[in-house]
Formats: C-alpha cells, sequence, structure tokens
C-alpha cells in the first residue's frame, strides 16, 4: 500500500537534478557518473516493475480465465452427470420394454411351436396308419402270391410225364 508522502522519482529527474556547487564540495565527475548510474538502475528497474506489473495483468487474466473455464467445466460436469441419470433411466426404461416384448416373442414363438408340433404328431400318425395298412395290403398280396405259387407248384404242367430225351 502506498502512502500519501511517497516520493516519486523518475529517471529524467535523477539526470537532471542539480546537486549545486559549494566550496569544498563534492567530485562533480563523479556526481554526474554517480547520478547516470542511479538513473540507468531506475530505468531498468522502471522497465521491470512495468514488465511485471504486465506479467502481473495477463496472470491476473488468465486466473480469470482459468476461473472461468472452472466454473464451466463444474456446470459440464453436473450436466454431464445430470445426463448420465438421464440416460441410465431411460436405458433402464428402454430394457424393461425390450424384455417384455422379447417375452411376447418368446411366448408367441413357443405357441407356434407347440401347434407345429401338435400338426406334426397328427401327420406322423396319419402316416404311420398309412403305413401300417400300405404293409397290411403288401402282406395280404404277398400270401396271395405265395399262395398262388404254391398251388402252381402243387399242379403238373401239361407233357410233365414225358421222359427228357438224351
Amino acid at each position: 500500500m502506498e502512502s500519501e508522502d511517497a516520493f516519486y522519482l523518475t529517471a529524467v529527474d535523477a539526470r537532471r537534478y542539480d546537486f549545486g556547487s559549494a566550496m569544498r564540495g563534492y567530485d562533480r565527475a563523479r556526481v554526474d557518473q554517480f547520478r547516470d548510474l542511479v538513473a540507468d538502475e531506475m530505468e531498468r528497474l522502471t522497465k521491470l516493475n512495468t514488465d511485471l506489473e504486465e506479467k502481473a495483468r495477463g496472470f491476473h487474466e488468465q486466473l480469470r480465465a482459468f476461473r472461468e473455464r472452472d466454473r464451466a467445466l463444474n456446470e459440464a460436469l453436473i450436466s454431464a452427470q445430470q445426463l448420465r441419470a438421464d440416460m441410465k433411466e431411460q436405458a433402464g426404461r428402454e430394457a424393461e420394454l425390450i424384455l417384455a416384448e422379447a417375452r411376447a416373442a418368446a411366448e408367441r414363438v413357443s405357441a407356434d411351436a407347440q401347434a407345429r408340433i401338435a400338426s406334426l404328431r397328427h401327420e406322423l400318425e396319419a402316416l404311420e396308419r398309412a403305413r401300417r395298412t400300405y404293409l397290411a395290403e403288401l402282406k395280404m398280396y404277398a400270401e396271395r402270391q405265395l399262395a398262388e405259387v404254391a398251388a402252381a407248384e402243387q399242379r403238373r404242367p401239361p407233357g410233365a410225364d414225358i421222359p427228357p430225351t438224351p
């Protein structure tokens, strides 16, 4: 904090300051040399101070920007968390809906399969009856044929009594 009684001296003030002259006073060349050294150092320090003030302003601006980014990031994080919660809830509802649809589809498939199984059983039973009928008819046909063969073997053909010629 600066006081009201602060003394402000610039490099130009140091260069122009007149020490006056007195008898048996200081060596004027040495005073001028020292005054130039003081003025050079004041210029260097003034420039350094100006540079540091500019850096400080830059740092303050960066700090303000970082604080704004931090606030924006916090808001984005809160929004992302809310969005995640909303998406999780929505995904849960969608999963329940998909599960219900899958169960309904499974029940339909199961019912269709049961109906197909019943139909195939009826078809199989009909085929089995047809097979038994076919086999019974085939057996009767074969038995008739065998009976005819047996009857034919029992009958002698005409001329069966003639001996074969040598």
